[in-house]
């Protein structure tokens, strides 16, 4: 299935933070395009300003000049109710303390949704389970959150996005703290989300070489630019080559993967 419907774009944004009368920019004249149905990995050595970025994208700060569109609206224009039917977060803070099951976990994803009591309707529960059957963990609805591994409820979060049902996924270090199986497990399953759902799915990681083999597009930051194309593009004008400013890490551009001398 063929998406090309643009939700997110940004117009020369410049990023950073304001602190004592001055601005500190990270990156300037920022051009991104986020679209529908595809996997799109945001990368970068430590420090670099992922957080940033996500955060500017996803309007919880402002850009330092530009605008952030989303559904062609200024970011900045939305009351929190209305941003939260058309974007999802899963961030990486630790879970409050709480007797709550994986379904009551994921059934918090349709609070834009319910009334002031919080009532879950007959639709609410369908969108939770179609949640839990698309990233196969209906088997762990009535497990307490804490019973259940790192990796479980990593899917859980993503689910409880799922049930959120937004065009738009936002996802910061999703497989951070998991073991490979569990990392390649995860990217599958948001590769599989993204082309079968037709939502866009943007997730910051450190996991180069997966992204490199599993997205649609990646969005490389280094100091100098923040450029935007599909990994075989960017393996071919030797982007990722400037990812790193240590000669004892090189990639090669033929194995599409890096090297440790």
């Amino acid at each position: 299935m063929t998406y090309n419907k643009e939700i997110l774009s940004t117009s020369n944004i410049s990023i950073g933070y304001h602190s004592k009368g001055k601005n500190t920019i990270i990156a300037e004249n920022l051009n991104i395009s986020l679209e529908k149905g595809k996997l799109v990995a945001l990368i970068g050595a430590n420090g670099i300003g992922k957080s940033t970025l996500l955060r500017t994208l996803t309007g919880i700060q402002k850009p330092l000049s530009g605008s952030v569109f989303l559904n062609n609206t200024n970011i900045q224009e939305y009351e929190p109710l209305a941003l939260a039917q058309q974007m999802s977060l899963v961030l990486t803070e630790k879970l409050p303390p709480s007797n709550l099951t994986v379904f009551e976990l994921i059934a918090l994803g349709r609070q834009p949704y319910t009334n002031w009591i919080g009532k879950l309707t007959p639709q609410d529960i369908t969108k939770v389970n179609e949640a839990m059957h698309l990233t196969q963990i209906s088997s762990l609805a009535t497990k307490k959150h804490y019973e259940i591994s790192d990796g479980q409820l990593q899917k859980v979060l993503i689910a409880r996005a799922l049930a959120q049902d937004t065009p738009l996924i936002i996802l910061d270090e999703p497989t951070t703290h998991l073991d490979l199986l569990h990392k390649v497990s995860v990217f599958k399953l948001l590769k599989k989300l993204a082309h079968e759902t037709g939502k866009c799915i943007l997730f910051s990681t450190h996991d180069i070489d997966m992204a490199i083999q599993l997205t649609d597009e990646i969005i490389i930051m280094t100091p100098q630019t923040v450029e935007q194309n599909q990994p075989c593009n960017l393996i071919s004008k030797g982007s990722f080559a400037t990812l790193f400013q240590d000669e004892h890490i090189t990639f090669d551009s033929e194995k599409g993967k890096f090297n440790f001398n």
